[in-house]
């Protein structure tokens, strides 16, 4: 699967996402190249599990649409998230490949696959313009609240929640 993407379309997508959002996710969708504030763990803390700051990435998707993640997600095509064997759910890791750096959250196990670290969603590999196994640089820079909307797009929160359904006014 090849999604193409640039740098500055994919930073001014993503920006403009992380303002419209009102949850403690929205920084999930923030370059932190570009300056913007991303929750950061407090200081003098550190995260009890290590990570290596490169790994090989593989990419999830169509097969998982409509499943529910480890971390309780939904995945959709437009889900920005990353799976990992062991850190918690709503970590925050800067992923990196070739000039292009995302913040995304853990939402789900794995990668299944016994020779990669790390797999991205759909969504996350997209914006980062990968479409093959690759080397990426992975920096844990915070946590945040898992939430069922957590990695969504704007404006996808309330289909996603609800199962696909919009959710209805009293």
């Amino acid at each position: 699967m090849r999604i193409a993407f640039t740098k500055h379309t994919t930073l001014l997508a993503l920006l403009a996402g992380a303002g419209c959002l009102a949850s403690p996710a929205a920084s999930a969708f923030a370059d932190t190249a570009g300056g913007s504030a991303a929750p950061t763990a407090p200081a003098g803390s550190t995260p009890t599990t290590r990570v290596h700051t490169t790994g090989i990435a593989t990419w999830f998707g169509p097969g998982f649409y409509g499943k529910q993640t480890a971390c309780g997600q939904t995945l959709t095509p437009g889900v920005v998230g990353v799976a990992n064997r062991t850190l918690p759910c709503g970590t925050l890791v800067e992923v990196t490949y070739k000039g292009h750096s995302l913040t995304v959250p853990v939402l789900d196990r794995g990668p299944y696959s016994h020779h990669a670290d790390w797999d991205l969603t759909a969504g996350a590999a997209g914006a980062l313009g990968i479409s093959e196994t690759v080397r990426i640089g992975t920096h844990i820079v915070g946590k945040t609240a898992n939430t069922p909307t957590l990695g969504l797009p704007p404006g996808a929160a309330s289909a996603t929640a609800t199962g696909g359904a919009l959710a209805s006014e009293p």
